[in-house]
Order: C-alpha cells, then sequence, then structure tokens
C-alpha cells in the first residue's frame, strides 16, 4: 500500500514537471513565432519601401530621358538637322483647335515617358499640356495596365482645368465610372463630370447628376459645390 501511494505520488509530481515543462515549451514557442512573425512584417514593410522607390526613379529616368530627347531636338533644330518644330505642329485633337505639345508622330514617345510628362505637368497645374499627354497616352496605348482609376481621375481634371477638352474630361471620368465603381474616386468623377456637361451646356445631364447628389450624398462637400449651380437651374426654369 505504502508503494502504491509512492508511486502515484511520483507520477503526479512527473507529470506536474512535465506539464510545467510543456507550458514553458509552449511560450517559447509562442515568443519565437511573435518575433518571426513581426520580422516578416518590417521584412514586407521594407519591400513596399524599396518597391516603391524603385517606381519613383522608373518615373524620374522617364523624366530625365524625356528631357534628353527635348535637348537634343533642340539641338538638331538649332544645327538645321532637322525642321523647325513651328512648322511641324499638328494637333492631337483638330476638333479642340489646340496646339500640340505632344508631337507624338515626332518624338515617337515611349509609354512611360508620356505617362511621366502628364503626371509631372499636372503636378505643376500645366493642366492644357497634362491633358494632352493624358490623352496620347489614352490614345496610343489604350491597353495599358497603367490607365487605371487614378490616371483616369488626373486625366479628367487636367482635361477640365485646361478649359478646352470638357469632351476628354467627360470620357475619362465616365470610363471611371463604369469601371471603377468602388474607387475613392468615385463620387469625384462623378461631380467633375456633372459641371463638364454643364460647361458643355448638357444642362439636362448636369441636372441628372445634381439631384443623384441632392438625393445619395447631401451631406458631402461634392453636393455644396453642385448645389449653387443647382439651385441657379431650377430658378431659372421656373421663371420660365
Amino acid at each position: 500500500m505504502y508503494k502504491a501511494i509512492k508511486l502515484t505520488a511520483f507520477a503526479t509530481l512527473l507529470t506536474s514537471i512535465t506539464s510545467c515543462g510543456f507550458v514553458n515549451h509552449i511560450e517559447e514557442r509562442s515568443a519565437q513565432i511573435n518575433q518571426q512573425e513581426d520580422m516578416i512584417l518590417q521584412l514586407s514593410k521594407e519591400k513596399r519601401d524599396l518597391n516603391y522607390q524603385i517606381t519613383k526613379l522608373k518615373t524620374e529616368i522617364a523624366a530625365l530621358e524625356t528631357k534628353n530627347q527635348f535637348l537634343t531636338v533642340q539641338l538638331k533644330e538649332s544645327s538645321g538637322q532637322m525642321p523647325n518644330r513651328s512648322r511641324t505642329v499638328a494637333s492631337v485633337a483638330p476638333t479642340q483647335d489646340a496646339t500640340d505639345l505632344v508631337q507624338y508622330d515626332v518624338y515617337k514617345w515611349k509609354p512611360d515617358q508620356v505617362l511621366a510628362v502628364a503626371q509631372k505637368e499636372f503636378s505643376l497645374n500645366n493642366f492644357e499640356k497634362s491633358a494632352q499627354f493624358f490623352y496620347t497616352f489614352k490614345k496610343q496605348f489604350p491597353e495599358s495596365k497603367k490607365m487605371n482609376d487614378q490616371f483616369l481621375f488626373q486625366a479628367g481634371v487636367a482635361s477640365f482645368e485646361s478649359g478646352k477638352h470638357y469632351n476628354w474630361a467627360i470620357s475619362s471620368f465616365q470610363k471611371l465610372i463604369d469601371n471603377y465603381p468602388t474607387s475613392k474616386f468615385y463620387r469625384g468623377s462623378k461631380l467633375w463630370m456633372a459641371l463638364a456637361n454643364l460647361k458643355m451646356g448638357n444642362e439636362d445631364k448636369f441636372f441628372s447628376a445634381a439631384e443623384e447628389f441632392r438625393k445619395k450624398y447631401r451631406n458631402t462637400p461634392e453636393w455644396k459645390i453642385l448645389s449653387t449651380h443647382y439651385e441657379k437651374i431650377v430658378q431659372r426654369h421656373k421663371k420660365n
């Protein structure tokens, strides 16, 4: 009986020791796993940062190549090796009667060069030049994956702000609305497209868009912008 009690006590002690060891083992493994996860997150962040830097450098390289092309062409013109640019101007969109700032047929721009110039001029608020380069990119490289929602939004805004290319703006905003319904630029595109339609005299389309904002997005900054124009149209129709 005494031996049986001793064996039971020993087994209990052994189990307790083994359990403590197992718990300690679990805690050590958890700490190792957490450390590994932290390391993975840090490496992922570093990878994202590196990819961003690579993209930024590629854009800067494209911009430098563009500048180099300009300088090369100017050098050739000054030495009489090619016709003066003023005599070779062709309109990107003849119906808009705009001076061609791209001259794609002359310079044979690469896709990254066109996009780099479009975005650079957009950041400088040079909207006419930006609009023409965005338009050229859409026309020459329609299957490019870089023509995403941000591209379409910037292209639309540049076209609108140029004060000349409202039809280009509507085309870009409509494509964004159709293809990117969850985009952060979706509601803004509806606003800009409504204003572009108003500029072109399409009051029915503007009024329809404004009504949508009045009913769905009444407490938004976009509605505050549209409401002024909306009320003017309503008052004018009441007078008539």
